[in-house]
């Protein structure tokens, strides 16, 4: 028998550590650096997100030569990528509360790259609505529900400073990711662009799959979100979530933001370019760069703000979003209606400071009334509002050029902003208080 014995001795504590050897990084003790980590990680992976997107802004006109498209085709272009963002979006949120969040953001990441880089192999309208914008939107809408709900797992003190740091990569990607799409544009073809961001985003897939950790089962180690690890049911989780009337409030300001922000990221390189003569390459930096560098400025300082007062006011966040927006709304004016190229950089500038203020405490706000559990199915509802609003802009901006100029419709998206602030503040003023969720502890180390 003491063989035997000896031998079941073995077997099991063979099989125990080879499972916990499989699931080491998974299951053992969440580092404190890890947050951080899970942090730059998607830094990275939301650059490619946002760079990819501003592919098709910065070498738009050469694709319009090349392929002889119109300006209402180019924004169908734009809008179809937008919807089919809006309509997956809430699959993606509520997948995000069930499924481990780590395959999701693999996979999402995975699926938008892949469809970059067969955008560059596009002969026509229709592949480029196929790879462009069905699989490219498809595959985008499943990041930000499950990443902005892992950084609120894992953050809780510094959340707004985390999710701010976060939104400066949408700035990092959309700068830098459009100049160089237009410099390789100029200089090998705009399908070399693709090729190029199609490539780095496969490989990054790869690296946020080996490092990111289980959430699913970090959870049970996290005060904060005690049952994030059972099913939930999608009743309940609308429940949860469309029962908070402030989340109507915000969804329709965000709406507002999305649909100017889309329209601006669509169209404002090619303003600068027939208007003020500028090369492609320059015009995508111009329109990009001053603004999104002092947005870099308004959401860091907006985020450490709001932190700190949070802590002895609960409508901080929300006052923030509205104050950012409403102050916006001047500035987005007049970066249509300036006749000189250096009004117009200012107008850039401060509608990016304004900006940063407003994205500083996006979804933080909406982190305020919602419980952890529910927070990826309210972000993808959130989301998919938006984004269904806002896919209309590219199209409206597009005929908008064709009969007024394209000034009139850039100048024209302020109204649209400051009715989003009007939104917020009405939702502060009647709703924020009831549906304030209060949270108390730390993720564990």
């Amino acid at each position: 028998m003491e063989p035997y014995r000896t031998i079941k001795y073995t077997y099991t504590h063979f099989t125990l550590d080879y499972a916990a050897m499989k699931n080491e990084h998974i299951t053992s003790p969440i580092p404190k650096s890890y947050k951080w980590e899970l942090l730059i990680l998607l830094w990275f992976a939301y650059f490619l997100n946002q760079g990819d997107r501003q592919i098709f802004s910065a070498v738009l006109p050469l694709i319009k030569d090349d392929m002889g498209l119109s300006n209402v085709q180019l924004g169908f272009i734009a809008t179809l990528f937008t919807a089919c963002y809006g309509l997956f979006v809430p699959i993606a949120g509520f997948s995000g509360d069930i499924f481990k969040r780590r395959s999701i953001v693999f996979g999402s990441l995975l699926v938008f790259s892949c469809g970059t880089l067969l955008t560059g192999f596009a002969t026509g309208l229709l592949m480029l609505a196929l790879f462009r914008s069905i699989t490219t939107g498809i595959g985008e809408a499943f990041y930000y529900p499950s990443a902005n709900s892992m950084i609120g797992q894992y953050h809780h003190r510094t959340r707004a400073t985390a999710m701010a740091i976060h939104q400066t990569s949408v700035y990092t990607g959309i700068i830098f990711g459009g100049v160089l799409a237009a410099w390789i544009g100029e200089r090998y073809g705009w399908r070399s662009s693709f090729y190029f961001f199609g490539s780095v985003g496969i490989l990054w897939a790869f690296v946020v799959l080996l490092r990111l950790r289980n959430d699913r089962t970090d959870a049970q180690t996290i005060e904060t979100a005690p049952a994030e690890t059972s099913v939930i049911p999608l009743r309940e989780s609308l429940r949860k979530t469309l029962g908070k009337p402030t989340l109507y409030f915000l969804s329709l300001a965000f709406g507002g933001h999305v649909f100017v922000n889309v329209g601006f990221l669509t169209w404002m390189p090619t303003y600068l370019h027939e208007t003020f003569n500028l090369s492609l390459t320059r015009a995508s930096w111009d329109a990009m760069a001053y603004h999104h560098i002092c947005a870099y400025f308004g959401v860091l300082a907006a985020a450490a703000l709001s932190d700190y007062f949070a802590r002895k006011r609960k409508t901080v966040r929300m006052e923030v979003e509205c104050l950012g927006m409403l102050l916006a709304s001047p500035f987005i004016f007049l970066m249509g209606y300036c006749g000189n190229l250096w009004h117009v950089y200012l107008a850039l500038c401060l509608f990016g400071i304004f900006r940063g203020m407003y994205d500083s405490n996006l979804f933080v706000a909406l982190f305020d009334v919602i419980e952890p559990k529910y927070r990826s199915t309210a972000t993808g509802l959130m989301l998919a509002f938006a984004f269904t609003i806002g896919a209309v802009s590219p199209v409206a901006l597009g005929w908008v050029k064709d009969h007024f100029g394209l000034a009139q419709g850039i100048a024209a998206l302020s109204c649209v902003y400051f009715l989003s602030s009007v939104s917020i503040f009405i939702g502060l003023k009647t709703t924020f208080l009831k549906d304030y969720h209060v949270e108390t502890t730390e993720p564990q180390s």
